[in-house]
């Protein structure tokens, strides 16, 4: 049975316009987190900026939305402005989640999107400035907010703590990258009448019976080591690894990885050059392998992606033994899937990674 384009126009109207939709704003400031004694010179004064947020709530038509309580998708611009001369201000576009507990009047938002640096490093013009080497970098907020709304019509307020992370993955030395811890409160604007959906005819518990699966994943990127201006260089990390769905929301996984990072051959020559009397030679294996577990955590065709590592071989000894992982995973079936994450050795970012994958 065909269904004639103006139904199906007036079915999608209707869905867009059932949803509760808000529109909220955001003042907020804090502190810039020193997680790098050579970033001390730039923390100098309290950055400051404004949120501006589109809410849309989720359709109770979804199985996976019912299972997180009907969060809202939504659009977030960021101006956030540092305070200091080498850093300058940074705008930012986001896409996120609001997930809401205690009875809908706490909410946990997280976005990703990119943002544009205002001033990145330059040797001679801009040295000073060692938190990232380009204008464009990724960026990350969180945000744990209580908000009442409808205090007023359609307004409501809101306040809470927010926080923000920069990073270029380390595609351009220097990427020290930057965080920081705020507080936020602002107004919220109810952009229809319909409610939030009854917290008490959501499903207790969803069990999905699956068997073991198996990953194989491909990542690639450009990254460039620690030292400024050594140049960029590819990298390849081969992935595999088995994993177990838990229920609807969440998976384990136990896996391997296998890294061929060609700024680490440049890092092995120049160590041993410019520090002959450090721990490398210039003839170890720039190769690395290690394992790894992890959870997943469902969201639709969308998964948010958590891992911990560990080299088993590491002839360079760069680093630290154990690195991590966070990501994300865009199902384009129920087999093949595109992936993006950084990897960091504790707060320090090594790679942003672009990968596909199938999952059977």
């Amino acid at each position: 049975m065909k269904h004639h384009p103006f139904v199906f126009l007036m079915m999608s109207l209707f869905c867009f316009f059932s949803s509760a939709q808000t529109l909220d704003l955001n003042y907020f400031a804090g502190n810039i987190a020193r997680h790098d004694k050579d970033i001390a010179h730039l923390i100098t004064h309290h950055p400051e900026g404004f949120l501006f947020s589109y809410n849309q709530q989720t359709s109770e038509a979804d199985a996976w939305a019912k299972a997180f309580n009907y969060p809202d998708v939504g659009t977030s611009l960021i101006y956030q402005n540092f305070k200091n001369d080498a850093i300058g201000a940074n705008v930012s576009i986001y896409r996120h989640y609001n997930f809401y507990f205690w009875n809908r009047k706490m909410v946990f938002r997280i976005g990703q999107g990119i943002a544009y640096a205002g001033k990145k490093y330059h040797k001679s013009e801009n040295y000073r400035n060692l938190f990232y080497g380009t204008h464009i970098v990724a960026s990350t907020y969180a945000m744990l907010n209580y908000h009442y709304p409808n205090l007023w019509k359609q307004w409501g307020i809101q306040a809470g703590i927010f926080m923000t992370h920069y990073s270029n993955g380390s595609l351009k030395s220097p990427n020290k990258g930057v965080n920081t811890l705020n507080v936020n409160f602002g107004v919220q604007y109810a952009l229809n009448s319909n409610t939030n959906k009854d917290p008490s005819l959501l499903p207790d518990h969803i069990d999905l019976n699956e068997k073991i699966r198996f990953q194989g994943k491909l990542s690639l990127g450009m990254n460039e080591g620690d030292i400024i201006e050594t140049g960029q260089y590819p990298f390849f990390i081969l992935s595999a690894s088995v994993d177990k769905r838990l229920n609807r929301k969440s998976a384990l996984q136990l896996g391997t990885d296998f890294f061929v990072s060609y700024f680490l051959k440049e890092h092995i020559k120049y160590s041993a050059t410019a520090f002959p009397e450090g721990n490398l030679k210039g003839n170890e294996d720039f190769l690395r392998l290690g394992i790894f577990f992890g959870h997943e955590l469902f969201i639709n065709k969308w998964s948010l992606v958590t891992q911990i590592g560990y080299y088993v071989y590491n002839p360079a000894g760069f680093e630290s033994d154990v690195y991590f992982r966070g990501g994300l995973k865009r199902y384009f079936n129920k087999k093949w899937f595109g992936s993006v994450g950084i990897k960091t050795h504790a707060l320090k970012a090594e790679a942003l990674e672009w990968g596909i994958g199938i999952r059977f």
